[in-house]
């Protein structure tokens, strides 16, 4: 029984448009690992929670993420395409994690501290203990590989450490219940590749791309027409100096690199090839260039969320379908989970 099926976890908080950073730096990894993996793609929305949101808006938003999901080319056929919410095994097994997890490990989740700021106390419990929902989220799958960005790294070592250490505590338990080598809950790998896994502000090459910078001008939205695609790229910041024909003439200069890794992701040419283009150059060519691809790879994308947004009733069905097909999985595993841990299972 201890055989686990090679499954990708993965998820989007519904909190604003997603944008050029959640394409290149995760959807287009999902949208190829639909066919090598067994996928299940998640809407958090009970992480989205763990600060304010209008409930009107989250209703709306969840809509919204899931038709750029499917916009972007996620198969509700190939993948599992749910809200978090839908499903409450999620919150049953964060609950025994967060039993098994430790104050100390919470204690060093540098996320939290970011997102907090100075005034830690008000923050809520829910934010300082989303890396065990999220441990829930992955282990309540058997999940066995996480795509995962360079922040949340270490929620996914949260994970694996929630894993190890529930499968110790409860090592006859597991082994009684049919897991012979005394592993119930698989620690997951990450999975990180792809030539811009960090895509940065437009604004700031130093910043990540990120849905709650103030500045629109930051991100290239999904949802953004050709226009204001084209107007952002002419906008993005750069220095003085013409565009490198190496890529070690890159170091010390985010912006220049930050323009460059785009390119590369949305033509998916290496980044010497695209140096060796356009190295020399002045960079109002090269934007030039990148505006026209952007609009060329990103337009079609926020016209077909538009007309998704708008068939309300065919994203909801897809939420529906996915949420049973992932209960289906979620279900059998939380069952064992609370035998597991000797709750009494009728």
């Amino acid at each position: 029984m201890s055989k686990f099926v090679p499954r990708v976890f993965s998820g989007m908080q519904p909190t604003g448009n997603l944008h050029l950073g959640n394409y290149l730096g995760a959807m287009l990894n999902w949208i190829h690992m639909q066919d090598t993996h067994e996928c299940i793609y998640c809407v958090v929305d009970m992480h989205a929670i763990t600060v304010w949101q209008d409930p009107k808006e989250l209703r709306r938003a969840i809509v919204d993420v899931t038709a750029a999901y499917l916009a972007c080319g996620l198969d509700p056929k190939k993948s599992i395409i749910f809200n978090q919410s839908q499903v409450a095994e999620h919150a049953e097994l964060a609950w025994i994690l967060g039993c098994t997890g430790r104050i100390g490990w919470l204690n060093r989740m540098t996320q939290f501290k970011e997102k907090a700021g100075k005034d830690k106390e008000a923050a809520s419990v829910g934010l300082y203990t989303y890396p065990v929902l999220m441990a829930a989220d992955i282990l309540g799958y058997h999940a066995t590989h996480v795509p995962v960005g360079e922040d949340q790294k270490q929620h996914l070592e949260l994970a694996r450490d929630i894993a190890n250490k529930f499968n110790i505590d409860y090592k006859d338990a597991i082994e009684a219940s049919g897991f012979a080598d005394g592993v119930f809950f698989v620690p997951p790998e990450p999975y990180i590749t792809g030539p811009a896994t960090r895509v940065m502000s437009l604004r700031d090459g130093t910043k990540k791309m990120s849905k709650s910078d103030p500045s629109d001008l930051s991100r290239l939205n999904l949802t953004d027409d050709a226009d204001t695609i084209a107007r952002k790229i002419r906008k993005a910041k750069t220095d003085t100096e013409p565009l490198p024909t190496e890529k070690d003439g890159l170091k010390g200069r985010p912006e220049a690199d930050n323009l460059t890794g785009i390119y590369a992701a949305l033509s998916g040419e290496s980044l010497e090839k695209v140096l060796g283009q356009y190295g020399g150059g002045q960079f109002s060519v090269f934007k030039n260039a990148l505006a026209d691809l952007a609009v060329a790879r990103l337009g079609p994308v926020g016209e077909e969320t538009k007309r998704l947004q708008a068939d309300r009733g065919y994203v909801e069905s897809v939420l529906k379908d996915g949420s049973e097909r992932a209960r289906a999985i979620a279900a059998p595993i939380m069952r064992k989970a609370r035998e597991i841990v000797g709750f009494i299972v009728s």
